[in-house]
């Protein structure tokens, strides 16, 4: 089942994992033990925890901004190679007017 969670959620059961990780033999069982808490699955958190680790630069992985960014520009060169197939199809029709007799 798919739940939003608030920023605020995510910051704070972040905060969390990060105060009880030195508890726990793993970074796993942490995140079990602080889901459990929370009532959410340890996947999500897990994954919030990876994605602040990348975004911060601990460990290596396409960050969040640089994710939007390049979502940003793939539909930006969508739309200008859409515009440029009009406008080239545009000048063949002008071209054939301009043939005709």
């Amino acid at each position: 089942m798919n739940r939003k969670y608030s920023p605020e959620m995510r910051v704070r059961a972040l905060r969390m994992l990060a105060e009880t990780r030195p508890s726990h033999p793993t970074m796993m069982s942490a995140v079990r033990h602080v889901a459990g808490l929370l009532g959410m699955s340890p996947e999500t958190l897990r994954l919030w925890q990876r994605r602040y680790e990348v975004d911060a630069g601990v460990k290596p992985g396409l960050t969040t901004d640089a994710a939007a960014e390049i979502k940003r520009l793939q539909k930006e060169n969508a739309e200008l190679r859409k515009a440029n197939e009009i406008l080239k199809a545009a000048s063949v029709f002008f071209a054939k007017e301009l043939d005709r007799p």
